[in-house]
């Protein structure tokens, strides 16, 4: 049995459960909550596996094995990434995205290391590293638009008030560049937030948990993603696979302050999978 095969037998088992659950309104909103969850489970496997790879090898690699714990977790994120492929839980033009977020995300991560933002402890001991960042760190940011792409196939989004393209692109590359230019010039991300509310706040998005498609306001969306990031983000610190400016010597929670950092990247991620896949409006008969 392939994974889409899988796909197809949770589809067939969701519609049996339901049936057997579903009796009125409370038991309908009850079963589209699960059903959101676990959809947004399989949405994020690529995040999810990539995040137990890394506490796995944390918690049970040997601290002096020959090969370096960074190695094996870039290994696995190769791995895992030729599983996506292979099982075709990513279509080609998914793949691109995710490409393109590789790139992008690896260039800002040598340049971010370098710069202090964060480090990674004994990354300069690694095979698979890159002035003084480790390979594997281009797949977290590929599981990121991994997630973005399969999301918005999985959900089946529509949106309503949708901004124009060359808007959204226009302030994707403002937030890019900002995440380099605010170590030399002055740091405008108060204006990036007021540029984000300006140009998606009208926008709803509309998603199907279910049967029905479901809406809410595109931003509220982002912030949502972002705050799950930010739970990832500490799971990776607490794994030692990167420390920020304090948790060095004692691991403690990551500043709630990069939850604006991971709302703004998300802009980036969403405009890449605009690009490749267009948006839809909702049908007024979901």
């Amino acid at each position: 049995m392939s994974l889409r095969d899988l796909e197809a037998w949770f589809h067939r088992e969701r519609e049996a459960l339901r049936a057997r659950w579903v009796r009125g309104p409370v038991s309908l909103a009850a079963f589209e909550f699960l059903a959101f969850g676990i959809k947004q489970g399989w949405a994020c496997l690529f995040g999810g596996l990539m995040l137990a790879l890394i506490l796995g090898v944390y918690l049970f690699y040997p601290a002096n094995a020959p090969l370096h714990r960074f190695d094996v977790i870039t290994l696995g994120a190769v791995a895992i990434q030729i599983g996506m492929i292979a099982f075709r839980l990513e279509s080609w033009a998914e793949v691109r995205i995710i490409a393109v977020f590789h790139v992008v995300g690896t260039a800002m991560e040598i340049f971010k290391v370098h710069a202090g933002s964060w480090v990674y402890p004994g990354a300069n001991d690694a095979l698979f590293a890159i002035w003084g960042v480790p390979l594997f760190s281009g797949f977290m940011y590929a599981s990121v638009g991994s997630y973005m792409a399969r999301v918005w196939r999985i959900f089946d989004f529509r949106f309503d008030r949708f901004p124009p393209v060359w808007a959204q692109a226009l302030l994707a590359l403002a937030i890019y560049i900002n995440f380099f230019s605010h170590h030399y010039v002055i740091d405008i991300r108060w204006a990036l937030f007021a540029a984000s509310a300006l140009i998606y706040g009208p926008c709803v998005i509309w998603f199907r948990p279910d049967r029905a498609h479901r809406f809410m306001p595109l931003l509220l969306g982002l912030v949502l993603v972002a705050l799950f990031i930010w739970f990832a983000e500490n799971i990776g610190t607490f794994a030692r696979a990167w420390s920020y400016p304090g948790q060095e010597h004692q691991w403690k929670m990551v500043s709630l302050a990069k939850l604006g950092s991971w709302f703004l990247l998300m802009q980036i991620s969403f405009v890449l999978v605009v690009l490749t896949r267009g948006a839809e409006r909702p049908d007024k008969q979901s």
